[in-house]
């Protein structure tokens, strides 16, 4: 069996050598295909191998067309919009990702942005502290929960909500019955929602101008849950409200130039990229192919 790893934004050495270590030991072939500049060469290292690792890399139905015995694809990562899903299940692939081994990275970044913008980006200026502030997780999964964690030990008061408010409940946190209660009652909304014919665009003009004088929203999430025409309004008609994303938007130029240290967006998507989860997300990633080659092990399958 031949497992490769195909990555146009290499894993760290010591991911990479983990990975091997792992799939060397079950005994099957690691090969690699990192740093590619031209999707032919992807076409080309897929062609005959029995699994796949990728990282933020599309696996379209044209990369399943010329993967001929490509039998499981891994995502190194909780968001999965980069495989193509409905190519992989009518080909009998089995497509997973890797829950949780991010998340804290995210937190911290969500976190660490809600002090840059409430510091006016560090730059001078009378700014806000975290502490005593109520903070609102939309969508409380993995990453929503490191969030809540790390801003319990900053002294915030926690909200959360999701479809299961019996897991909010779970961590001591109040569970507040709609979106709408969340973005009236919070003055830092942190994002965690997946991107979905639901959550496409739903967070709105409407929803944010429900938020108390000074409000933040932080995206670490996806781009595509946020109404971009409804956030430019919202930083026009309510110079109070602050806007950080982990996601670039389309109309980043825009947003950049007219609202100043009340927008801020990351270059590239920085949410994963620590040390320490690229290599969790790719021992991950070949712990569960090994599990599926040997076992059958689906437990991580988002395809079924």
């Amino acid at each position: 069996m031949k497992v490769l790893v195909a990555t146009e934004k290499p894993f760290a050495k010591a991911a990479v050598d983990g990975i091997r270590k792992i799939v060397e030991g079950a005994g099957f072939e690691l090969v690699l295909c990192e740093k590619y500049t031209d999707v032919q060469q992807f076409y080309t290292a897929v062609a005959d191998v029995d699994a796949l690792i990728v990282r933020s890399d599309k696996v379209t139905k044209e990369v399943i067309d010329h993967a001929k015995n490509l039998k499981i694809v891994v995502r190194a990562g909780a968001g999965y919009d980069n495989l193509d899903l409905a190519a992989c299940t009518e080909r009998g692939i089995v497509a997973m990702n890797t829950p949780g081994q991010n998340s804290n990275a995210v937190a911290e970044l969500a976190i660490g942005m809600a002090i840059y913008m409430y510091r006016n980006q560090f730059t001078p200026g009378t700014g806000h502290e975290l502490l005593g502030k109520k903070l609102g997780v939309h969508a409380y999964g993995n990453v929503g929960r490191h969030v809540a964690r790390i801003a319990k030990g900053m002294g915030m008061e926690i909200y959360g909500y999701c479809r299961h408010k019996e897991t909010i409940e779970k961590d001591g946190i109040k569970a507040l019955a709609s979106a709408e209660e969340l973005y009236s009652t919070c003055d830092i909304i942190s994002l965690h929602l997946p991107a979905n014919k639901d959550t496409a665009a739903s967070i709105n003009f409407e929803l944010l101008n429900r938020m108390p004088k000074n409000g933040m929203v932080i995206n670490t999430a996806r781009k595509e849950v946020i109404d971009e025409a409804g956030l430019a309004k919202m930083l026009a008609e309510r110079e109070d409200f602050m806007y950080a994303s982990d996601i670039m938007p389309a109309n980043h130029a825009e947003l950049a130039e007219k609202f100043g240290k009340r927008y801020f967006a990351t270059p590239k998507k920085q949410g994963a990229e620590t040390a320490e989860a690229n290599i969790n997300a790719g021992l991950a990633s070949a712990t569960q192919i090994v599990k599926f080659l040997k076992e059958g092990d689906r437990t991580f399958q988002v395809n079924k």
